[in-house]
């Protein structure tokens, strides 16, 4: 009779003492369960004027002023941001702006930019009635309204460079403290190309600012595509959540956004 050697028994147990089955493999660990959220995780989902009607709803005196001084930072931080949040629209120029609306732009620093960073400007060069001109330039409208602290430019390509081939555009050229971080030539020539990738190349080159906190209409749809059903009993449970725990608020750390290289750039552009 054949002997499986994964068995658990006590007759391969005796096989293994005396070597005659190799040991058996050990049992891979149990993975640790998810932490459980901050208070601040909890709180992070609402409004101001959400955050004081669960104030009035907390327990006690503490959780109440826990709440109360986590909704007076999330007022100072939206302040703060609403600064810094200068543009939010594409805005169209001609050949004679671009010095000053670009290049000269790209070298104004945030206020309270201790670090002098300057201002991200992407210029977006387009051609009327070119298809992937057309989607790109839906998708510069809508990340333009989402990052409103990078400046957004759009101008026809040939009037910014004389005789640029069509086979160019569209074009992005991104400035900041008046020089060129990187250049894209011929967006979606290879492929119809989606919002994400066009975003996820200006993050990653340095253009965009990833945002501290997204606004609660978004969260909330995200948070609802899967679970329309139950929109009500999860958000009368987290606040009685919140409402009903006590805890420390987490630090938000964040490390510098590297700027990108200009591998998949072959165009020298200077004005």
């Amino acid at each position: 009779m054949a002997i499986n050697s994964n068995e658990d028994t006590e007759f391969n147990d005796a096989l293994r003492k005396h070597g005659i089955l190799p040991p058996r493999e050990p049992a891979p660990p149990t993975p640790s369960p998810p932490p459980s959220p901050t208070f601040s995780d909890l709180l992070n989902d609402f409004t101001p004027s959400e955050l004081r009607e669960i104030g009035e709803d907390a327990r006690d005196e503490e959780t109440e002023r826990m709440i109360a001084a986590y909704r007076r930072q999330r007022i100072a931080d939206e302040k703060a941001m609403d600064k810094k949040a200068r543009f939010g629209r594409v805005y169209p120029i001609g050949r004679d702006d671009y010095t000053r609306e670009v290049t000269e732009a790209s070298k104004v620093d945030e206020p309270d930019d201790e670090n002098e960073l300057g201002t991200a400007v992407i210029c977006f060069l387009y051609k009327d009635g070119f298809p992937r001109s057309e989607r790109a330039f839906q998708h510069v409208r809508t990340l333009a309204a989402r990052y409103p602290r990078t400046k957004f430019v759009t101008i026809v390509g040939d009037k910014c460079i004389p005789n640029l081939p069509d086979s160019r555009v569209p074009m992005f050229i991104i400035y900041k403290k008046g020089e060129i971080l990187n250049q894209v030539v011929a967006w979606g020539a290879d492929r119809e190309r989606r919002i994400e990738e066009l975003e996820a190349l200006l993050l990653v080159g340095g253009a965009l600012h990833p945002p501290e906190r997204r606004p609660p209409e978004e969260r909330k749809g995200l948070d609802n595509s899967d679970e329309d059903d139950d929109d009500g009993d999860h958000s009368s449970r987290t606040r009685s959540a919140v409402a009903s725990t006590n805890g420390k608020a987490q630090k938000n750390i964040r490390g510098k956004t590297k700027k990108g290289d200009d591998s998949d750039s072959d165009f020298e552009f200077d004005l």
